[in-house]
């Protein structure tokens, strides 16, 4: 299916001027065999709190590297199912074509939900890159039999690179610009870094919408 699917991938694409940005991440217990997946809506430029989802589900597949989009998936698009505000960019907590077969989660949902997204991934799974500088922004090609399959680049001084990479409508290029724009001083961009604070159920947001709102709950079960 990975395969087939990859083919639909598409790496090329412009986004200009986004007005929502979206962010996602999972959490799962491998111990409860419980997963949480969280979708953030930023509105940009500012990067306020627009709107969160937390849906919470079992999970049934097994932990295979290559394959966690059948795993993480189905809570993160039940999350977006319920989601009022349409991103116009959707920056996700894995890869894109970063990946043995050229689709991690990244690509999945960019193809489900027929939206530009970006792998922004804390590891590497895939592929070899040269040395780094030590300032924000640096970046250098992540290359995997003979192929551009994205980048490392440091989104902060002195701190691990993140691994970014094309996930669907969109190329390289201009998903490196939206991560470096999506950066806050920290070492993950705003949309990845809160959905990853929802996903552990540590985001507070009252500090962060623009206008007072709620974090909607809801669950979800395969």
């Amino acid at each position: 299916m990975q395969r087939r699917l990859s083919d639909e991938v598409l790496r090329i694409g412009e986004v200009v001027s986004p007005r929502f940005i979206a962010g996602v991440d999972v959490s799962v217990s491998r111990a409860r065999g419980a997963a949480t997946g969280a979708v953030i809506v930023l509105e940009y430029p500012s990067l306020s709190l627009v709107e969160a989802k937390v849906v919470h589900g079992e999970v049934d597949f097994p932990y295979v590297p290559g394959l966690l989009s059948f795993r993480e998936a189905p809570l993160v698009l039940k999350a977006f199912e319920i989601l009022e505000t349409i991103p116009d960019l959707v920056l996700v907590d894995g890869q894109g074509i970063a990946h043995p077969r050229r689709i991690g989660l990244a690509s999945h949902l960019g193809l489900f939900l027929d939206v530009p997204t970006i792998g922004c991934a804390k590891s590497r799974l895939c592929g070899r890159h040269g040395e780094l500088g030590d300032e924000a922004g640096s970046n250098t090609e992540l290359i995997d039999d003979g192929e551009i399959i994205g980048v490392a680049l440091r989104t902060k001084l002195r701190t691990k690179p993140l691994y970014i990479s094309v996930g669907h409508m969109i190329d390289l290029q201009m998903a490196v610009h939206w991560v470096l724009e999506c950066c806050r001083g920290y070492r993950l961009p705003e949309p990845t870094r809160l959905a990853h604070q929802a996903a552990g159920g540590n985001l507070q947001p009252e500090k962060y919408y623009s206008m007072p709102e709620e974090v909607i709950q809801g669950s979800y079960s395969h």
